[in-house]
């Protein structure tokens, strides 16, 4: 069994059973002040009823649950009066209103995976640990008092939480996609300055909030999440909209019969995998995965189409000359500079190259080389065959003189061995 399927279902298992207690504990023992279970319950599976779908580098689709959970966790006292409810009662209020909510979604097809509800019970359990007995023993109060020593200390545990679900978020990532863990922790943790901030800073607020004025406090600190939850759908639509525009722009390469179908989407998604296993943090591969959707859009402006769209095959004069066509036609479609730069780089030596350029030089040679432009590009390709894939990495690594970087070369190897799409060890530079 591979250790990223052991890993994962560590994980899961580890929530599991902490939910299972949690629930059997709070039926033997019944609900201590059922009212505050039911109003933070509530908060939370309407966030889970609210959320939004996951976009690629999104940290939290449901923040208003995970601020409600948060607080209920954090909670010390309601209107003045202590609370009782403890760890386990914590637990099983999320797991139970967390269900709750997905359960809609996935009615639809649309719901979270298992791991978004593992990481909020661990993530929970371990505010609710921190907090809870400490609070509850008298310790809090009697060493900080309730001033700005204490709204410190809550700050304190949200950080230590949002790292721990940072970590397990990495951790769930790295077993499933192989990546290095380094890149995907250093993306979960410049998450934390986005939507996860917002997501603690509410949650502290509102265990302050109804700790003074009750329960009321909850939807009245509930509305500006609801408002930023509304704006980043906004968001999420301008930026579906763009991936679509740039969809377009890259299919325009195939409907003119410059390239085979199907081979930017093949080149972006190998760039993204091999920039993510080189290190590359989420802007970084959105830049990386536009510039490869486009990176043959400066074929439309040849008299001659390339024979098979295999530009790999060229000269290198010609293949230049090529990406600064399209370099200039990506910038008056209105992405990002970074994109245009990109395209116009990539046929150029690697030592003057930038990583994401390295990266599309290297991806469309390969994807050249065993596609169908192989075959029609004046015979010298390897397309078709058990060996394609091997022989086209071998034809790589014999050119990391000039053309192409030894890492990236590794790089594409070792995806390429995960994925199952070629039986070989990594390539090792030459």
């Amino acid at each position: 069994m591979r250790p990223g399927v052991l890993t994962v279902g560590a994980v899961r298992a580890a929530a599991l059973l902490l939910g299972l207690t949690a629930l059997g504990a709070t039926l033997l023992n019944g609900l201590d002040q059922p009212g505050n279970a039911l109003a933070f319950g509530a908060l939370v599976a309407l966030g889970e009823l609210a959320r939004w779908g996951a976009a690629p580098g999104e940290r939290e689709p449901a923040p208003l649950a995970a601020a409600g959970a948060l607080a209920y966790a954090l909670l010390g006292e309601s209107a003045g009066s202590g609370t009782t409810h403890g760890v386990l009662q914590t637990v099983a209020v999320v797991t139970a209103a967390g269900l709750a909510g997905i359960v809609p979604h996935l009615a639809r097809g649309r719901g979270p995976g298992p791991d978004h509800l593992a990481r909020r019970v661990l993530t929970v359990g371990f505010a609710a640990l921190c907090f809870q007995p400490l609070y509850n023993s008298g310790a809090v109060v009697r060493h900080l008092g309730e001033g700005p020593p204490y709204a410190l200390f809550l700050g304190l545990l949200l950080v230590l939480t949002a790292l721990c679900d940072a970590v397990l978020a990495a951790l769930l990532l790295r077993a499933r996609t192989g990546f290095p863990y380094g890149s995907l922790l250093r993306d979960e943790l410049r998450a934390l300055l986005g939507i996860g901030s917002a997501v603690c800073a509410t949650g502290a607020v509102m265990a302050l909030g109804v700790a003074a004025a009750g329960l009321w406090a909850l939807p009245v600190l509930a509305v500006p999440l609801l408002l930023t939850q509304v704006s980043y759908r906004r968001y999420e639509a301008v930026r579906t909209v763009n991936r679509q525009t740039i969809a377009s722009l890259a299919r325009a390469t195939e409907v003119a019969g410059c390239t085979p179908p199907g081979h930017a989407h093949r080149v972006a998604a190998l760039s993204a995998a091999v920039g993510r296993e080189l290190g590359l943090s989420g802007a970084e591969l959105t830049v990386l995965e536009h510039a490869a959707l486009m990176h043959d859009i400066g074929q439309l402006s040849l008299v001659d189409p390339v024979e098979g769209g295999a530009t790999a095959l060229l000269p290198a004069e010609e293949q230049r000359r090529i990406a600064l066509l399209g370099g200039e036609v990506v910038r008056r479609t209105g992405v990002p500079p970074a994109v245009a730069v990109i395209v116009e780089r990539q046929a150029d030596p690697y030592r003057e190259q930038p990583l994401p350029a390295r990266i599309i030089r290297t991806v469309n040679a390969y994807d050249d080389l065993t596609g169908a432009g192989a075959d029609a590009g004046r015979g010298t390709g390897v397309g078709g065959g058990p060996g394609a894939a091997l022989d086209a990495l071998e034809r790589l690594r014999l050119g990391t003189a000039r053309d192409h970087h030894p890492d990236v070369v590794e790089g594409l190897a070792r995806v390429l061995a995960r994925d199952g799409a070629v039986g070989m060890t990594p390539v090792v530079p030459g």
